[in-house]
């Protein structure tokens, strides 16, 4: 705690904000992070960089037409300053950037203002942005906007993401020539030469830290001036989803070997090119990031530098319960007062689990800006509000911004997507019940086989032991196995001259079903696709009915999935998805991307009495990263048959 009130120094080319605990400064007009004073340490922040290289926004925009997820890189730089609070309280600065015609092609077309503010006795500050664009000027595309801190590589040196997913991390220089080797895709770097042996043989790949926006709140670095001073914490805390897109499941980076810390708003990862927002010709938008809090915390009672990572997530439960904030002074920043509440109860009906409608248990339920079923997932224009509904079906979205939404939501345990058709107004204090809704999941008869658990991610399928040669040691005999580097290269090792076969009844889906179906690398260094055997036996066979095969999938990159009965040569195939997909999240350590559900007439006249085969052959090969993850697959009898058996 500290008796001094918040103080702004203003000088001639920086600003400096100081509460007594914490003192930032920034640049001026620029609005870059250029300091941070915390615990006797003169500056938090990298040193050694360029002052435009430590704390700052940044974007990344290309031309409308523009097709992929990259562009130019803008670090965001202010060219007027304001003071818009200054008391005891609370000190609030802007940095602005405004656009005109002459800047075509130079800067991205967004009116951009940023914003720090600094509260009395707050161990932190908080940042947002708030970005517009006006119907005149140009169309263009955003594949990225967040916001960046690099610290002292001399202090930080364990990071920490989550309780199970914290260690002590290499440094920037083992990942340069000489040290690291490069590998594929380039982000991914085995430690050869480390400056501190015990990380010789790893790999460092800053995806391997991906964490999912419901679970990103609180992350950071745990480091000391020297090895006898108390240690210091470094937290970012994202208190809302509502500013991020894609929702709830959508991965995006934390912090990584720098030491860096994100706060990520916009990305493409695990998404691709359908995550881009693109603004039309004609197309107002206009919208805030944020605030987050930059929190610091230091030892005061005990010696146990992990009691700050216990401290930071009592911080962010604190934030998180602020929600939103009543102190940004932005008009555009919404307060309590002025949004609103949706809620009510979800139900799903199956009648061939249950005549009655069951309680739609732990169901993801939100609000997002209207569009077609499932659209939430690429949405990135406008803000979502999601919570979970909880033993009954119940549900509440709090604190949701005016404007007009469909209700989505998706419910563990089931395919599909719901969506409340009818529109649903937003305005300041209302309290809209929307009662009892119910969802109606595909299907058409009963489950003859399922192989999988449909909840949009493929963890529970067989995830190998990675290559020795690739390792990271934090994910040995760990929940999150997937995040090694390389799995892609283990389905050739364990499969060398057939493709998988899955027996119904006999085989395991956590032993025997790889967790992606990828490429095989040839001997002459080219790809082939696979193909992949489900084999079953049908005591009974309505040859005149419709049998459906339910193909939820987990994630697809650059890949053809097409499906064969009972005939590995059928050309054309029975079904096929077409090219979809830029996930990339095979290489990405992601076990999910974007949720993706087919469903497969299958005539009676295809299947036979005894033993029946489906191919399913995912076509594209031009590399190690094309394929695809299941998330779930189902076969269902025709609506006549009676007999359920479940694999």
């Amino acid at each position: 705690m500290s008796s001094q009130g918040v103080q702004l120094q203003i000088l001639h080319r920086h600003i400096v904000m100081d509460n007594g605990i914490v003192q930032v400064t920034l640049s001026k007009p620029d609005g870059i992070v250029t300091g941070i004073r915390y615990n006797s340490i003169n500056n938090l922040l990298e040193v050694r960089n360029e002052e435009a290289n430590r704390g700052y926004w940044d974007v990344v925009w290309s031309k409308a037409g523009s097709t992929g997820t990259t562009g130019t890189v803008e670090v965001t730089k202010g060219t007027k300053f304001r003071v818009i609070v200054e008391t005891e309280e609370q000190v609030e600065i802007s940095f602005t950037r405004m656009w005109d015609p002459t800047l075509e092609g130079e800067l991205a077309p967004l009116n951009i203002d940023k914003r720090f503010i600094m509260l009395h006795n707050s161990s932190g500050f908080y940042s947002y942005c708030i970005y517009e664009h006006l119907k005149e000027w140009p169309a263009f595309n955003i594949p990225q906007n967040r916001i960046v801190f690099k610290l002292r590589k001399d202090k930080f040196h364990y990071m920490v993401v989550a309780d199970n997913r914290q260690r002590f991390m290499p440094l920037p220089d083992d990942r340069e020539q000489g040290r690291g080797e490069v590998l594929a895709p380039p982000e991914a770097v085995l430690l050869v030469n480390p400056v501190e042996p015990e990380f010789k043989g790893e790999v460092d790949d800053k995806y391997q830290y991906s964490c999912e926006n419901k679970d990103l709140k609180v992350h950071g670095w745990i480091g000391s001036r020297t090895e006898s001073d108390p240690a210091v914490g470094f937290w970012l805390i994202t208190p809302s989803n509502e500013f991020r897109s894609g929702g709830l499941l959508k991965q995006n980076l934390t912090s990584h070997v720098g030491p860096i810390t994100l706060a990520m708003f916009l990305s493409a990862h695990y998404a691709g090119e359908d995550l881009v927002l693109k603004l039309q010709p004609n197309e107002p938008w206009k919208k805030v990031f944020g605030p987050v809090f930059v929190y610091l915390n230091s030892l005061l009672d005990t010696n146990d530098p992990l009691s700050l990572w216990e401290n930071a997530k009592k911080q962010m439960e604190t934030e998180v319960q602020s929600w939103p904030y009543d102190f940004p002074a932005s008009e555009d920043f919404q307060q309590s007062d002025q949004r609103g509440k949706v809620r009510g109860r979800l139900l799903v009906q199956d009648r061939y689990l249950s005549e009655n409608c069951i309680s739609a248990r732990d169901a993801y339920v939100g609000l997002a800006p209207p569009g077609d079923t499932g659209s939430w997932q690429t949405e990135c224009k406008g803000y979502q509000f999601w919570t979970n509904a909880n033993e009954q079906g119940h549900f509440s979205i709090e604190n949701t911004q005016t404007g007009d939404y469909n209700l989505y939501a998706w419910v563990p345990g089931f395919i599909g997507d719901y969506q409340y058709k009818i529109v649903i107004t937003i305005s300041p204090g209302c309290e809209i019940d929307v009662g009892d809704i119910v969802y109606e999941p595909p299907r058409d008869g009963p489950t003859l086989w399922e192989i999988g658990i449909p909840d949009r991610s493929a963890a529970e399928f067989y995830i190998p032991d990675p290559n020795p040669k690739y390792i990271n040691k934090l994910y040995v005999n760990h929940p999150d196995r997937f995040r090694q580097h390389g799995l892609w290269e283990r389905y050739a090792d364990l499969y060398t001259d057939k493709d998988l076969i899955f027996t119904v009844g006999v085989s395991d889906y956590t032993k025997d079903w790889f967790f992606a179906q990828v490429t095989r690398k040839k001997d002459d260094g080219t790809y082939q696709g696979t193909t992949w055997q489900i084999k079953f036996k049908l005591h009974n066979v309505d040859a005149s009915g419709t049998y459906k095969l339910r193909l939820a999938l987990a994630t697809a990159n650059v890949s053809e999935l097409q499906v064969r009965v009972n005939n590995p040569e059928k050309d054309p195939p029975l079904f096929t998805t077409g090219v979809i997909g830029k996930d990339n999240s095979i290489a990405r350590h992601g076990i999910h991307g974007l949720y993706r559900l087919y469903n497969v007439d299958i005539s009676g006249a295809l299947l036979v009495e005894g033993d029946n085969t489906i191919f399913l052959t995912q076509t594209i090969a031009t590399g190690p990263f094309n394929g695809l993850m299941y998330d779930y697959i189902r076969l269902e009898g025709p609506p006549s048959s009676h007999s359920i058996t479940r694999s």
